[in-house]
């Protein structure tokens, strides 16, 4: 491997990737140069991902099956759908994406971390989470179907993704709906944390049943040395059958009509090539159970499966972090985490659930000291939603801890489970806002407008990481579901008092007071508007005061009524989608009193944000640089009467 950190040209530095432009260039290659090729992409990965940070253990894992596909299969005739996706860039650098604009994966400059439409006709389906391949690929392989085309399509499924109740769903149609579609069983016994539940311990069986293995093994050998054609084929398929039902009972998902092959090794290139070839001429869905191992190539990435499925930039040598050394306040993530340990500790009623995110959401914190009070359902944020509902109704107090973008997909249950009930569900959602590198898929813009038209709950917001943990208090303190968004990364670096202080619902707090211009800021948005006061109150002489918002629902009326009717301009600052956000609840809130001071309103457009370098990065990008903002409210005075 090459050590240095900086990306050296392809050409020079992997002479083998650099001619690899598609599955023809591929099928020109020896063995030897196969096996080549694969530590050459390895390489580029820890290079690349060195400097950029990404998805490295997943992408690690998949070498060789990624290799493999494309020798089996032609791209983009043959359609493959990644689940997740995060475990695509081996198939970028295989589609001709290896050049400058894969030194700057996940950065303004370079590729999407995850699969895009957008970017090649290579991606078919785009996707950002788990459990979507299998649906999708059966749509396409049905539509196939009816339209009477004959290219092949592959689904790419993590083992993590039949936890997820959508793959179930796909799973139980697939018999019904097609009569070829091939997928890819992925079983690395890690998603981002262990997984967790029956369906992992179902594949651990598969893969250590002696019995199971040998006749496979028995089974392989014979496809390996017996030449034949179709008919030999079919005939070796209903030989195993047979074998293995004598002795073993049948794998759940032939239980479902889906053909099973497997475990088989995913890193024996020939082997893994030889089972795609003979999942490719079956006239039956067949799943293909390869068996890999998740970081393979770079110790480091073994050794920390959690930490290098989504690694920060890190040095080569030693597979540390290349953080900064200057000492950064406790992310939200983490304040939230011992916050909850305090909690569980003082009430065993308090319990905790996340959906595989121990770390990201800091619930490790209490998994590691209270972990009777922790519940990790895998990925399945819809059970994990209902789960706290069925909890909440025998007198728990359960706090489900999901990443806004992720807790999207139970919005149904936030609505008929938890809100219609009034069940006192606290939801804290890491990540609301901007998740830089990862792009449209991960950002947390959306929470404020989905939740603004729910009845029957509390949405708040905090300005720093002692605020969060009064805001957590404050949702236990109340008998109806509560919502707390705070962003991705570092606190403020503020004092957290030894004990939390209940907020009075729906009151806002006045950071300072203005007669000219008064912003009403959420969040991390504050320290933007404290910015603007001072540059405007320098630069244009205006008294510019500064709200606090704290509580999106309820809003404080009382307050911002009174200030609307003295002021010469509001202003809302929000760091979500404008379309139906806090700025549009004020302008409604507004119209209703027929107030008519105008308004300012600050937030992300109406389109999906992409992928950039850092929170700043995609703010200049998209008109909420500092500079941008101070404009369009100089812009709005202008038009205010004097």
């Amino acid at each position: 491997m090459n050590d240095d950190t900086q990306n050296n040209a392809p050409s020079e530095s992997y002479p083998l990737l650099s001619k690899i432009k598609g599955a023809s260039d591929l099928r020109e290659l020896s063995q030897e140069q196969l096996e080549t090729l694969a530590q050459e992409i390895r390489d580029r990965l820890i290079n690349v991902t060195s400097v950029n940070g990404g998805h490295l253990g997943p992408n690690l894992g998949v070498v060789e099956l990624s290799i493999a596909l494309h020798l089996v299969f032609n791209t983009p005739q043959d359609q493959f759908v990644f689940d997740t996706s995060h475990q695509g860039y081996v198939h970028k650098l295989l589609t001709g994406r290896n050049g400058p604009e894969f030194d700057g994966i996940r950065s303004s400059k370079g590729l999407s971390g995850f699969l895009s439409r957008d970017e090649s006709d290579h991606d078919a389906f785009g996707a950002g989470h788990a459990g979507t391949a299998l649906s999708a690929a059966l749509g396409m392989a049905t539509a196939r179907d009816a339209t009477g085309s004959d290219d092949h399509v592959v689904a790419v499924c993590g083992d993590a993704a039949f936890t997820c109740g959508i793959t179930m769903e796909a799973l139980n149609n697939v018999a019904e709906s097609t009569k070829r579609l091939v997928i890819i069983l992925n079983d690395n016994e890690w998603s981002i944390a262990k997984n967790v539940g029956a369906i992992s311990k179902y594949l651990n069986e598969l893969i250590t049943n002696p019995i199971y293995n040998r006749l496979h093994h028995d089974f392989g050998s014979f496809l390996k040395n017996v030449p034949g054609g179709d008919s030999l084929v079919k005939l070796g398929k209903k030989a195993e059958r047979g074998w293995k039902s004598m002795v073993v009972p049948s794998s759940l998902f032939e239980k479902f009509g889906v053909r099973y092959l497997g475990p088989i090794d995913g890193h024996d290139l020939p082997l893994v090539t030889r089972y795609l070839e003979f999942a490719r001429e079956s006239h039956e869905p067949v799943i293909v159970h390869v068996v890999t191992k998740k970081g393979k190539g770079y110790k480091p990435a073994i050794d920390f499966p959690e930490r290098f499925h989504g690694t920060s930039p890190f040095a080569i040598e030693s597979g540390k972090s290349n953080g900064s050394a200057k000492p950064t306040p406790p992310n939200y993530q983490d304040v939230f985490g011992k916050a909850m340990v305090k909690f569980a500790k003082a009430d065993t009623k308090k319990v905790a659930i996340t959906g595989a995110m121990p770390s990201g959401t800091g619930l490790i914190h209490l998994s590691n000291e209270v972990p009777e009070q922790f519940y990790d359902v895998g990925i399945a944020e819809e059970h994990a939603v209902l789960f706290a509902a069925g909890m909440a109704t025998r007198g728990l107090r359960p706090v489900c801890a999901i990443y806004s973008t992720f807790l999207q997909r139970a919005f149904d249950q936030i609505i008929h489970d938890v809100c219609l009930q009034k069940l006192p569900v606290v939801f804290c959602m890491d990540r609301a806002g901007l998740s830089p590198n990862d792009g449209a898929t991960h950002h947390g813009l959306f929470d404020i407008s989905y939740l603004r038209m729910v009845p029957n709950l509390i949405t708040m917001q905090p300005k720093d990481e002692d605020e969060l943990v009064d805001m957590m208090q404050t949702a236990f303190d109340q008998d109806l579901p509560a919502f707390i968004r705070y962003p991705r990364g570092a606190g403020e670096g503020v004092t957290i008092k030894d004990e939390p202080k209940p907020l009075t619902i729906g009151k806002a707090e006045i950071l300072s007071d203005g007669s000219d211009i008064v912003i009403w800021a959420l969040g991390p948005m504050i320290k933007d508007a404290l910015a603007l006061k001072k540059k405007i109150e320098a630069e244009d002489g205006l008294s510019v005061g500064v709200i606090n918002a704290r509580f999106i629902k309820p809003l404080d009326t009382e307050l911002l009524l009174a200030q609307a009717k003295q002021c010469r301009l509001l202003v809302t600052m929000e760091d979500g989608i404008r379309t139906g956000g806090f700025g549009s609840l004020v302008a409604e809130t507004l119209s209703d009193e027929d107030v008519t001071t105008p308004l300012v309103r600050i937030g992300w457009p109406d389109e999906f944000v992409g992928h950039g370098d850092s929170v700043s990065d995609l703010r200049a990008r998209h008109g909420l640089a500092p500079e941008d903002m101070l404009a369009n409210i100089r812009a709005k005075l202008k038009t205010v009467d004097v």
